[in-house]
């Protein structure tokens, strides 16, 4: 290996640089380990918020995720067409749509999670449990310090 392989030490002990990697390793993991069960890590994260709260609206559920409402849309559009969840009229307010988990939706979170765990294990195989636990905290800490910023703002 040349000395002019790899980024070299200055740009891979960037902060940018190391979240695009590991993300990017997390990604690959996790389209291979979803793969059988037809989903993404999107979509994946769409019915994980959806079996957490009570049926919910696509503007809740977008507004949780931090994604605009077209892009919350299609990615309803697409889980609706794989049979995974259903829209159904509000009680209260027949102007909203309410989502919900179909059986196969819950059948297939429940399988799809797993999976999905088992990809962040194997990203995170070279971590001792402790620093698992100090990488997740830590990065919990920065999520909640920009979203705190986010709703300082508004």
């Amino acid at each position: 290996m040349s000395s002019d392989d790899g980024p070299g030490p200055e740009l891979s002990r960037r902060l940018g640089y190391l979240f695009k990697h590991a993300a990017a390793r997390l990604e690959e993991l996790h389209t291979q380990a979803l793969a059988p069960f037809d989903v993404d890590a999107r979509e994946l994260g769409v019915l994980l918020v959806l079996s957490g709260h009570e049926p919910a609206s696509q503007q809740q559920v977008a507004q949780r995720l931090g994604v605009d409402r077209t892009t919350m849309v299609a990615l309803i559009d697409r889980l609706e067409d794989k049979g995974l969840v259903f829209r159904r009229p509000h009680a209260e307010d027949r102007r909203r749509n309410v989502i919900d988990l179909t059986d196969h939706g819950k059948d297939t979170l429940r399988r799809a999670t797993r999976a999905s765990d088992d990809a962040e294990r194997a990203l995170l195989a070279p971590l001792t449990s402790q620093d698992r636990k100090r990488l997740r905290d830590t990065l919990q800490l920065i999520v909640a310090q920009g979203n705190s910023d986010k709703t300082d703002r508004h």
